[in-house]
């Protein structure tokens, strides 16, 4: 058995060891605290670096669907720009409008416009060569969807005018840019359509070849600004004498040429005379001149006189030629050899 003594050393000690004990209790306490405070202080850091990277992750998922967004709505652009007529343009683009975003109003109006009537609205004009040729006109956008509507709209109006200047060029080829009927070679390309289509039907046809008398000496004497004036006359006199089923080109110089569908001799005939009369009657005005102006006329018949273009074209230049010689101001029929 160990007997304690109550000795100063022992006193000592035990006050030593209780002291120490608290000590480093004290100790082990703050060091938990600290721990503990700094454990939470990284797993707040670490809560944040996760929010972080969520909003990161959040943020690259939105600006992958924005890119998709837009990557589509260029891809839009094909569909559009397919489309040749002005028509089936504007249709395509209304339909991927109205399937991305809400609208009120959508029109595209061509010429200039009254901007008074479409107060509210978003007005976009078209221009080319620095003249406006319309403009593409909406209301009732929603601010969030403005981006759309600006990206749709600019790939609209690149369709339009493509489809636009493609018409333009196609009317350059087809048509003559002085008197705006057919040219010599398109004209001849319907000429043969309607040949094939009448011998397939059995339906009769007319071909008029028109020469105005004396132009070349309208020309020398007055200029060629004059003579201008009169074949552009001229073309519009016939034009205004014959049916929008008829075929007219301008042939050469001051020669035309006109295909009367399903029209017999006696028809051929009376409207030739018509034109005669009608160019006869009409008063030129060119340059503070005024002139009266006569045509002759030729005639040749399908099947009567030819079967094939060339030949009817042949044909109908002999009787011009007759109608020249014979006095001009005159229609004359193909009569044979």
């Amino acid at each position: 058995m160990i007997v304690l003594t109550n000795t100063p050393s022992y006193v000592a000690l035990l006050f030593l060891s209780v002291w120490l004990s608290v000590w480093l209790k004290k100790i082990l306490h703050r060091s938990i605290a600290y721990i503990a405070k700094r454990h939470q202080h990284f797993k707040n850091e670490y809560a944040l670096l996760v929010a972080h990277n969520d909003a990161l992750k959040q943020k690259n998922a939105d600006l992958k669907n924005a890119l998709e967004k837009i990557i589509a709505l260029y891809e839009n652009a094909k569909q559009i720009c397919k489309y040749l007529e002005e028509e089936k343009v504007f249709a395509e683009f209304k339909n991927h409008l109205y399937t991305h975003i809400e609208i009120r109003d959508c029109q595209f109006i061509k010429g200039e416009i009254d901007i008074s009537k479409f107060k509210g609205y978003i007005v976009l004009p078209l221009e080319i060569n620095k003249a406006v040729i319309g403009s593409l006109v909406a209301d009732g956008i929603r601010d969030v969807d403005n981006e759309t509507f600006q990206i749709l709209s600019q790939q609209f109006l690149l369709a339009i005018k493509r489809a636009i200047l493609y018409q333009k060029v196609n009317e350059l080829a087809i048509t003559d840019g002085l008197t705006q009927v057919l040219s010599r070679r398109y004209w001849f390309e319907r000429f043969s359509e309607e040949l094939e289509r009448s011998k397939k039907l059995g339906h009769t046809l007319s071909c008029l070849m028109i020469d105005i008398d004396h132009f070349k000496e309208y020309n020398d004497q007055y200029g060629h600004l004059v003579g201008d004036s009169i074949l552009k006359e001229v073309s519009r006199t016939i034009k205004e004498n014959i049916r929008e089923i008829d075929i007219m080109g301008r042939y050469g110089g001051e020669e035309f040429c006109v295909v009367l569908t399903e029209t017999e001799k006696e028809d051929a005939g009376f409207v030739a005379n018509r034109i005669l009369q009608a160019v006869q009657q009409r008063k030129i005005v060119a340059y503070d001149e005024t002139f009266t102006i006569t045509i002759s006329i030729g005639i040749a018949m399908f099947p009567g006189n030819a079967q094939e273009c060339n030949v009817l074209i042949d044909k109908a230049d002999k009787a011009l030629y007759e109608a020249k010689r014979s006095g001009r101001n005159k229609v004359c029929a193909y009569l044979g050899e």
